[in-house]
């Protein structure tokens, strides 16, 4: 019985490439990789990097990027411990995609602001008819 794989659909609910995006894609996981794409960093360092974080949050996006591949995590033998981040070569990889994404969003910002007011104009609810 010839068992084939279904090719990757990110459309699909239960493909496994879909949960990977959305761990790279997440609030706090592209602004982690996209600052690992910099430079490794320590735990506090990439916090006060990435404005407004938790720690919470913090720890769970690099544990969940580390799972998947993207980050490596080095944790020296020293005291205090030292932990630095950076970034495997998928990781690299990863983090050079959503970079590019970061960069046109900040270059056509002015365009979504203005397509935004045009749809806020648009639907902008009717004020009822003034009573006579």
């Amino acid at each position: 019985m010839d068992e084939s794989v279904a090719e990757p659909d990110v459309n699909r609910q239960m493909c496994p490439s879909r949960l990977v995006l959305e761990h790279v894609t997440s609030r706090w996981g592209v602004l982690v990789l996209a600052a690992l794409l910099e430079r490794s960093y320590r735990f506090s360092e990439l916090r006060r990097e990435i404005d407004g974080v938790s720690e919470k949050m913090l720890a769970q996006t690099l544990r969940t990027l580390e799972r998947d591949g993207f980050v490596r995590r080095d944790a020296k033998p020293v005291i205090p411990p030292r932990v630095d981040y950076s970034l495997t070569g998928l990781g690299r990889e990863a983090a050079e995609q959503v970079w590019g994404l970061a960069r046109w969003t900040e270059r056509r910002l002015d365009a979504v602001f203005t397509a935004r007011e045009a749809y806020d104009e648009a639907h902008a609810p009717v004020p009822p008819a003034a009573a006579t």
